[in-house]
């Protein structure tokens, strides 16, 4: 079965906003002006799911260097010579919950990182989602340099940075 994942846009931002306050709490929550820079920063690598006409799902990523980690609440630093693909933020409605949306737009990400020959994908796992990282080949690994420790601390009690490589174009699998 096929899923409506299409390019984030700026007219995303309403109902992006109305997922995320549905997923997080108040303190995870980020701005509208934050999600708008990194949309604008990064628009091939972020992408949203959708139920008919209607946004319900979201992920923003970017090009980044293996072992960084972008803090809460701050605007992403696209990497001059990047290796990673790091998945800042994934969050669903709660009615699309349970349909394949999330690894929907994981796999289409994750295959946007291949193409663009990125090697490796990075991500924080927060509110107990390491499971589900796991199944898509995420592994524990440690963040970088200190300033990647720091941000990994801007999250809530249990985040955890996690990491999988990713297939260079030429041994994708169809």
């Amino acid at each position: 079965m096929s899923h409506p994942i299409r390019s984030m846009q700026l007219d995303d931002l309403d109902a992006i906003l109305a997922v995320q306050a549905a997923s997080y709490p108040i303190p995870m929550q980020e701005p509208r002006a934050i999600l708008r820079a990194r949309l604008q920063a990064a628009r091939a690598t972020c992408a949203v799911a959708c139920d008919g006409d209607d946004v319900c799902g979201y992920l923003f990523a970017y090009p980044s260097r293996l072992g960084a980690v972008t803090a809460l609440g701050a605007r992403f630093a696209i990497a001059a010579e990047a290796d990673t693909l790091y998945l800042h933020d994934l969050a669903l409605a709660p009615q699309a919950h349970g349909r394949g949306l999330a690894r929907a737009l994981v796999e289409h990400l994750l295959a946007l990182g291949c193409a663009r020959g990125l090697g490796h994908a990075a991500l924080v796992s927060v509110q107990d989602t390491a499971c589900f990282w796991r199944a898509l080949g995420f592994r524990p690994a440690q963040p970088g340099a200190a300033s990647s420790g720091a941000a990994l601390a801007s999250y809530p009690v249990g985040a955890l940075y996690m990491v999988r490589p990713l297939p260079s174009p030429s041994t994708e699998r169809p």
